[in-house]
């Protein structure tokens, strides 16, 4: 006979509908916080904005996405499903898209145009300041300097703008001075040297404007984007080094079943030889399993098991759980665990987060943040084309257990004989700002209906309910015929 038999049926996110608190001047939308932590930590900076982040997937999470929802205020786990060095160079992009003191790609001024221009294409970088082989600074050549048709055979050297006409300076160490002397100049780019003419770094106005542009955006000490990797359990001891080399902030496991040694040996390699590199663990479904995770190391969990719109995990092997039933056992371990050690270990919702409601309710239950792939599939920033199909705009959208995302060097799945995740289409939304803004408000106006200010107070406020099939029918548009909608249901009764 089985160890153990629940009865109990598992729930999910759609099972659920918050009820009203009493709403306050303070819990107003316009006086909610969405911050929450990413990981354990005392760090300031390992916090997000707002609780959603994009999951590490080969069809959601490239570096376009991850930029882009940094400066919103989330983060996008980079896919491992991947040469090390590609997922490397991924990294490397959102940490260099903008700083506050930014490690330049140096150029020598011997170097071709056309040598240069394939440089700018490889990294995605305009402007290179120009040294010699003692790092002295020399000049800077951007792309308003030169025409690849004309110049592709001349010399850096030639068409750079030389030091004497650049605005520079030296040793400054405090970014608000270096602001500050970037905007009282005429310049789009400001030269930092040490006294002897060696460059040190560079600091762009573009960055200046875009960190007053995105006041939610995540960044490290130095103001430069968050970025985060998935590794697997099978190449760490080479992938690890390389994601930190780029400057990664935190790693997580990408891992279908979590609670298992292969995570552990991964973690405990990982913690030993990067102590200060937070890690994700994950994916769990139950409170033994997340005691596992964290007793280990891991400074956040992944919960949620078969529960996403392309996973067949359930189908294929019947295991999983209902997401609700997930978050609900998890955080009450992961509060139990605060109040013995005080360690406050974030627990991230993944799988069957397929709305805005959806994402409230996983809040609600103890979530601390969402992680979701088929919303950023469909933005104009994940990493697919868009195609047409029967006259509608769509965007390919696959699962990392799915035949086409194991298909690389580096598989991560051993069992090749299954697979637990299908390919297929989303319709495609737009841009991340135009559909982020909607469903942020919608958070808000969920808190505020629960008299809570914060993610905190979230957890501690809402009251929940199990609805019946015949209420999540009730509280959806019914009994009214709408032209042209082919979900029109009778409304023809009578009420007599």
């Amino acid at each position: 006979m089985a160890k153990r038999i629940i009865y109990e049926p598992s729930r999910t996110l759609m099972e659920f509908r918050l009820l009203p608190g009493l709403t306050t001047e303070r819990s107003s939308t316009e006086n909610i916080s969405l911050r929450t932590p990413l990981v354990y930590s005392s760090e300031d900076r390992f916090n997000l904005n707002i609780p959603i982040v994009a999951a590490a997937m080969q069809s959601v999470s490239g570096a376009e996405m991850g930029i882009e929802l940094a400066k919103a205020g989330g983060v996008a786990f980079i896919y491992c499903s991947q040469s090390v060095e590609a997922q490397s160079a991924m990294i490397s992009r959102i940490k260099n898209y903008k700083a506050g003191f930014v490690n330049p790609r140096t150029v020598s001024p011997e170097m071709k145009i056309g040598k240069m221009y394939s440089i700018r294409e490889e990294t995605g970088y305009s402007t290179f300041p120009v040294v010699n082989e003692n790092n002295e600074f020399l000049g800077l050549i951007s792309k308003y300097d030169y025409d690849l048709g004309m110049h592709r055979e001349a010399t850096v050297g030639e068409r750079m703008i030389l030091r004497e006409a650049c605005e520079v300076g030296y040793n400054i160490t405090d970014l608000n001075e270096a602001n500050r002397k970037l905007l009282e100049s005429h310049k789009s780019v400001l030269p930092i040297l040490d006294s002897n003419g060696r460059l040190q770094s560079l600091v762009f106005r573009k960055d200046i404007n875009d960190h007053l542009n995105n006041p939610y955006e995540v960044h490290d000490e130095f103001k430069r984007l968050l970025a985060i990797a998935a590794v697997n359990t099978h190449d760490f001891r080479v992938r690890i080094p390389a994601l930190v080399a780029a400057e990664v902030d935190v790693i997580s496991i990408d891992s279908s079943d979590g609670y298992s040694e292969y995570l552990q040996q991964t973690v405990e390699w990982s913690l030993s030889h990067y102590p200060d590199l937070p890690v994700i663990g994950g994916n769990i479904i139950t409170a033994p399993a997340f005691r596992y995770l964290v007793e280990m190391g891991c400074a956040a969990i992944k919960v949620g098991m078969g529960g996403g719109s392309i996973c067949i995990t359930q189908e294929q092997k019947g295991t999983g759980r209902g997401l609700a039933s997930s978050i609900i056992e998890v955080a009450e371990e992961r509060d139990r665990y605060f109040l013995e050690t005080g360690k406050y270990i974030p627990v991230i919702a993944d799988g069957g987060v397929t709305s805005t409601k959806d994402i409230t309710i996983a809040l609600a239950l103890g979530a601390d943040y969402v992680m979701m792939g088929r919303y950023f599939a469909r933005m104009e920033e994940s990493p697919t084309e868009k195609i047409v199909i029967n006259n509608r705009v769509m965007k390919p959208y696959w699962g990392e257990g799915s035949a086409r995302a194991r298909d690389w060097l580096e598989k991560r799945y051993y069992q090749a004989k299954f697979v637990e995740g299908v390919e297929g289409f989303v319709e495609y939304a737009g841009r991340l700002r135009d559909n982020l803004e909607e469903t942020l408000a919608k958070i808000r106006s969920s808190m505020s209906t629960s008299g809570s200010a914060n993610i905190k107070e979230f957890h501690e406020n809402a009251e929940l309910e199990l609805i019946s099939a015949l209420s999540i029918r009730e509280g959806k548009v019914h009994d009214i015929f709408i032209p042209g909608d082919t979900n029109n249901v009778d409304a023809s009764h009578n009420y007599e």
